[in-house]
Order: C-alpha cells, then structure tokens, then sequence
C-alpha cells in the first residue's frame, strides 16, 4: 500500500501533528508500505527514509494553498490513499481530484481554528458551533462539513471531539476516538541529570507547545505570578510569543520564567521527564500529545478542563483539573501541588500507568487497519 500523509506542520516545528506525522510515516515504512508526504515549512525540511514535498511558507498566501493544493493532488494520484492530519481542505479537495480514499486525524474544528487565527470570531470551540456567522464563516463550516463526510473515516483524539464531528453529519460509524499514542521515546537521563541539564532549581512547571492564543499563556502567567517560589519553563513558539514576552514582562516575572524557544520531540521528553509538573492553560483542547507525553514519562499534569483533557487527566489520579480561564484556581491547584508532598508522590506514581493503553503499536495500527478498509 502507498500512502500519501499530510501535515501542515512538520518538524522542527512544536505541535501535535509535527510529532504524529512522521511517527505515522515511520510506523508504515517499518511494516513495508511506501510513504510520501505533504507538508507546509519555513525551510527544506530534513531528509527522511521516505520523500517528503513541501509548499514553502514564504509563498503569499494565496499561492501557498495553490501549491500545497497541487501537491497533494498530484502525489495522491501516485498513492492508494491519502491519510490527512491538516491542511483539511487542500487535502480533501486534492483527494477528490485524484480520486483517492483519504482518511483523516482532526484535532479540532478546523473551521473555528482558522477564523479564529484571522481574529474573525470570539469564544471557544462549542460557542462557534451555535452562532451563525457571515459568509467566510459559512464557506469554512460547508468545506469542513463536505471534507469529513466524504472522508472514509475520521479519528478524533477525544470522545468530545467525535460528538462535535457527528454534529456536522458524518455517519457516526465512520467516527471513532484514537487516542493520541504515549511516546516510545524515553528520558535520556535520570531526572536529576535533565534537571541539571536544564539548569532546573526548586519547584518548577513546564510547558511545551505552540504559542497560540488557544494556550491562554495569560492565565497561566497570572496563576505563577500568584504563586510564591515557583518557576515556569516554556518551550515553544508562535505568533503569541510577543504578547507572552510583554506579559512576563507586566506581571514581574522575568526572573521566574525561560523562554527556551522550539525544541526536538527528544528534548521535549526530556524536558517533561526533568518538570515537577506539565501545566496547561488552554481555553480550548481536544487531547494534547503533550498531556500522554508528559504522563508517559511519569510527570503529572495540572491543566484546564478543556475539551477531552479531562479522558486522560484524572483529577487526584494523575493530575489536577481546574476550569477553563480561572487564574485564580490554576493558582490554588499549583500551591496545592507543590504544597501537599503526599499527593505529589500519588500523582508521579499513577501518571505512567495511566498511558499504558495508549501503545503505539495499538494506536497506529488502527490507522493502518482504517487505510486498508479504505483502500479495498
């Protein structure tokens, strides 16, 4: 089987799809199919087992969606089928011309998250589904809606995202709940030796994703900033990075916060292995890879109930559970954290053991079993 995979992100960028991408692509070479992939990037990317094309981003914007959207077509035409984690509509139309099945990894509303992008619309993701909007609004949501059902499956990472997808009408038999795979890759040290490799001292958070206005730094700054003897290590990059920096910069916490820019997976592992805790402030979330990755490597996590944080994060198992934009709370449960020794030794030794499901081998096999389906 040759399968053509679609990533508007890749790395070295931070992200989820930047991450599941190409372990999907390794996953297929390492059982005998062929692999192409599609991406988006500021740069060439790094040379893989597998040809990898790419629509630089320095293009405007207009002929970039022009190009990718040539790209995929062209190399889905070679392929049998298509296998999707962004680019929906580029890679839904590109299939359709090709006339190939796709199968599709979403991750959020994609419709939202590009009106949301453009500053176009306010609120969260289950607002956006009940307002009406004009007419970008109305053309994202029809493009969406016809991209998913024409879809030969689409997994979703979480139970509230496949709800959300069955509302835009896609045959609930072609949605089904993936979650995202715990890493295979481990901490390349003991956690004293990251510590000191990161140059950690004290109790210290951890952050890791891009900086976007989803993540709602602010109220994870405003939360540290109430909180005595504690300091946040954010990795990452994105346009929010300036509004972060005047942020860090408002509320005094210039000696309490590092900023180490966008790292490799590996280093990111490391960096969750080296954490007293990940922490996530997100106004909205489906089911962050960082959330399985964090826990995977025995680090609890303290986060927003946003979207299906909540399926994998268990408040008082394995982490702490607040609601979504309450500084206030989110500085509660890190002095609680970081006050109550007890319930930290609890929640480091649950946080492994809670991921063990999440194998890769289970969970990227269901993609190969989806894309065979499709393919016959």
């Amino acid at each position: 089987m040759k399968v053509l995979i679609v990533s508007g992100i890749w790395p070295p960028d931070v992200g989820g799809p930047a991450s599941h991408a190409p372990e999907v692509a390794r996953f297929l070479v390492a059982r005998g199919h062929d692999v192409d992939v599609v991406i988006t990037a500021s740069e060439a990317p790094s040379r893989e087992a597998y040809p990898v094309h790419f629509t630089s981003r320095r293009m405007p914007v207009g002929l970039r969606h022009l190009h990718s959207l040539f790209l995929i077509a062209r190399h889905a035409r070679r392929a049998d089928a298509v296998y999707s984690t962004g680019m929906f509509g580029r890679s839904g139309i590109g299939s359709a011309i090709a006339r190939r099945p796709i199968v599709i990894k979403l991750t959020g509303d994609p419709a939202f998250e590009r009106l949301r992008a453009r500053g176009a619309i306010d609120g969260d993701v289950d607002e956006f589904q009940r307002a009406g909007g004009g007419l970008s609004s109305r053309g994202l949501r029809s493009l969406r809606d016809w991209v998913m059902r024409r879809a030969a499956h689409v997994f979703t990472p979480s139970s509230y995202l496949r709800d959300l997808v069955v509302s835009w009408g896609v045959d609930p038999s072609h949605v089904s709940v993936m979650p995202n795979p715990a890493p295979d890759t481990r901490p390349s040290g003991s956690r004293d030796e990251l510590r000191e490799r990161f140059r950690l001292e004290g109790n210290t958070l951890v952050f890791a994703g891009r900086l976007t206005a989803q993540k709602s730094l602010p109220v994870l700054l405003e939360a540290v900033a109430h909180v005595d003897d504690v300091a946040l290590v954010i990795a990452g990059e994105g346009d929010e990075r300036g509004a972060v920096v005047t942020e860090i910069s408002r509320l005094g916490l210039g000696e309490r916060v590092r900023l180490l820019g966008s790292l490799p997976r590996d280093r990111v592992i490391d960096l969750f292995g080296a954490a007293d805790a990940t922490v996530l402030s997100s106004s909205w979330e489906n089911f962050p890879h960082t959330v399985v990755e964090s826990l995977a490597v025995g680090t609890p996590v303290i986060s927003t109930r946003a979207g299906g944080v909540a399926e994998v994060v268990v408040d008082g198992h394995n982490g702490l559970l607040v609601p979504v934009g309450d500084a206030t709370a989110l500085a509660a449960a890190i002095r609680r954290y970081f006050g109550d020794a007890p319930l930290r030794a609890s929640l480091r030794e649950n946080a492994s053991p809670s991921v063990n499901e999440y194998s890769t081998e289970n969970v990227l096999g269901a993609i190969v079993t989806r894309l065979e389906e499709a393919v016959r």
